[in-house]
């Protein structure tokens, strides 16, 4: 759940201070009756006197996405000189003003029903903005014609998901989703015969019951907090979201599941204000976490069971144990036959932060905003990881409009850490391997049937870590 549709799902908008940025009345001014082209993503902004229209564009189309008036975008955009800026946490964004609107923005989307002509936008999109082809070895000249004769007039709904799908599994994007209507994930479900399978949710509670001898949680549903033995601090942190208090009823949250209730209460509220709600709700949970673990000797953060969410909230968890702010990461994005310049990305400081040893705990399924959580912790010198790689899936969601509706996400971006590794499919490596199952159930399983035996496996590598001095720590209590 990382950066999703431009303007349409923002997350935290921090103003960009710029030098020679023009006032705000000014660049309200220019902002009228104006039309700006991404750099990189695939975007156009179209602005009229009081409202703007934002397009998913690429060469053969050019697909609107969503409107609203001049005053939504006002406050979180700067103009200098004939370039557009905006920030979305720590990624600032650039947008070059064009002379008019493209022609194909303006033609009305013929056919949009027709499986031709969704497939040819669907591998457009992926043509122009997959960052990934070189390397996952993928030679789009050969793959696309496979896929394309596969199309007919008459290809069906549910046939056409299924093709998108196999494409993107073709092209090894972890971040790779094609969300059709509810109609065909009906469809799709009710010939469904896979077994139910183990929830994350549900195997990380038995781990912490028995990782803990005294368990402090309180006031979340997502972050479990304790000790054990030996003055050992363990934090299990399963997602990068769901941390915002919505104030959601308990008898909602009983009838619905927490999940569900969370995403319909967040449907009545803005992206900006959910996405500051969540890295505050984060903030005050590591609060209340930092002052009852704060005189333990290390602590296990254990991420294993955390399949992503916002990078904001990521960063933020690691400020707790950041005594200097440092730059941790780069990033850029594609844009044609090569990429943007890289952004750096800087973590800030904490007052009076925990220095002491942190054992991240991670596997396959610590993904996404996970992964970069694991990748921002390479540089913290008091930080070290074991269990197994995580998944690997470390760009941003581009999310792209297809005429019939749908949404689909690919990988448009590359991180770097501070030495210019990307680790996008491989994961973020640990230095002690504990050798889990890369499958998901496989992995969940086998934690389910010998919770003591991965608490020994832990709590085994934890102290061969501090019987070696294996990481450069504060003072030790």
């Amino acid at each position: 759940m990382k950066f999703y549709l431009i303007l349409m799902r923002i997350p935290l908008v921090i103003l960009i201070i710029l030098s020679g940025c023009e006032t705000k009345n000014n660049y309200l001014n220019d902002l009228k009756y104006s039309t700006w082209k991404s750099i990189g993503y695939g975007r156009i902004i179209e602005i009229d006197s009081v409202e703007y229209k934002l397009y998913d564009l690429t060469k053969i189309s050019c697909i609107p996405v969503k409107s609203g008036t001049l005053s939504d975008i006002q406050d979180v955009i700067k103009i200098k000189n004939d370039t557009l800026y905006y920030e979305v946490g720590f990624d600032i964004y650039s947008f070059k003003k064009i002379d008019h609107t493209p022609y194909i923005c303006l033609e009305n989307e013929k056919d949009s029903t027709d499986p031709k002509r969704n497939f040819e936008v669907f591998a457009q999109t992926i043509k122009e903005n997959y960052a990934y082809f070189d390397l996952n070895n993928i030679d789009w000249e050969f793959i696309y014609p496979v896929f394309e004769e596969k199309i007919a007039y008459n290809t069906t709904e549910e046939e056409l998901y299924l093709l998108f799908d196999e494409l993107l599994d073709t092209l090894k994007d972890n971040h790779g989703y094609i969300q059709p209507s509810d109609e065909v994930l009906n469809q799709i479900d009710s010939h469904d015969d896979t077994e139910e399978e183990i929830g994350d949710f549900a195997v990380a509670k038995v781990i912490a019951e028995k990782y803990m001898i005294k368990d402090l949680t309180h006031d979340s549903n997502v972050v479990r907090w304790g000790f054990m033995a030996d003055n050992i601090g363990y934090i299990q942190i399963n997602a990068m979201w769901l941390h915002g208090n919505l104030h959601i009823p308990d008898s909602i949250i009983q009838s619905s599941g927490y999940i569900s209730a969370y995403v319909d209460e967040m449907e009545s509220i803005s992206e900006n204000e959910i996405l500051q709600m969540e890295v505050n709700g984060i903030r005050q949970i590591m609060n209340d976490v930092m002052i009852d673990l704060k005189n333990t000797k290390c602590i296990i953060l254990d991420v294993r069971f955390n399949g992503g969410g916002h990078d904001d909230v990521s960063l933020e968890i690691l400020r707790f144990f950041n005594k200097e702010k440092k730059k941790i990461a780069s990033k850029r994005a594609r844009i044609g036959n090569t990429f943007t310049d890289e952004l750096p990305i800087f973590l800030d400081k904490r007052i009076s932060p925990y220095t002491n040893p942190v054992i991240m705990l991670t596997s396959q399924q610590s993904a996404s905003a996970t992964d970069f959580l694991a990748l921002a912790s390479l540089s913290m010198e008091n930080i070290i990881r074991i269990g197994s790689n995580t998944q690997g899936a470390i760009s941003d969601a581009l999310e792209k409009k297809l005429p019939n509706g749908w949404y689909f996400t690919i990988s448009n971006e590359e991180y770097f850490d501070l030495y210019g590794n990307c680790y996008e499919n491989k994961g973020i490596p640990v230095d002690i391997e504990l050798n889990y199952p890369e499958d998901r159930q496989e992995f969940f399983s086998s934690l389910l049937k010998a919770p003591e035996k991965d608490k020994q496996k832990t709590l085994n590598a934890v102290e061969t870590l501090l019987t070696n001095n294996r990481i450069n720590v504060g003072i030790f209590h």
